[in-house]
């Protein structure tokens, strides 16, 4: 990495089975946080979906190249939560996170990094967008049924 500090870009992956149960995990440095795979970008250059794939086989295992990856063409900015402003260069408050997401069967085999989370669990929709600590996170959980075509009309 170019500096010490962390860019202030970053991918939300939002993992998920054809049935739309979707794969949550549960933060170490702040237990009971729960999240989709996250993290930001190792250099200035470095293309996102790179980094969502990064991220996806760093976090759980999962290698991205036998599934689809979707980039969903969307992103939040918010506010960098004080507790790990440090971890960004002075000034920096805001984050830009871009959403991707990640279609696997419910058998796809879930490998933790253990610095990084304690546990996971598969959950249906409503109820992983429930348990989402991130708003942006518990929204592109719920945008799923209209980004992957399976809404009912």
């Amino acid at each position: 990495m170019s500096s010490t500090y962390k860019i202030p870009e970053s991918v939300l992956v939002v993992i998920f089975t054809p049935e739309l149960e979707v794969l949550l995990l549960e933060r170490a440095d702040k237990p009971g946080f729960w999240q989709s795979v996250t993290g930001s970008k190792d250099s200035l250059d470095e293309a996102l979906e790179w980094t969502a794939q990064r991220e996806v086989l760093e976090e759980t295992g999962i290698d991205t190249q036998a599934h689809t990856l979707s980039d969903w063409q969307l992103s939040n900015v918010y506010e960098i939560y004080p507790t790990w402003r440090h971890r960004y260069a002075p000034g920096i408050t805001q984050n830009t996170e871009y959403v991707f997401g990640l279609c696997v069967p419910r058998t796809t085999s879930v490998t933790l990094a253990p610095r990084e989370h304690l546990r996971y669990q598969w959950l249906p929709l409503q109820e992983a967008a429930d348990l989402c600590f991130s708003a942006s996170n518990a929204e592109a959980i719920l945008q799923l049924p209209h980004r992957h075509g399976l809404a009912k009309h």
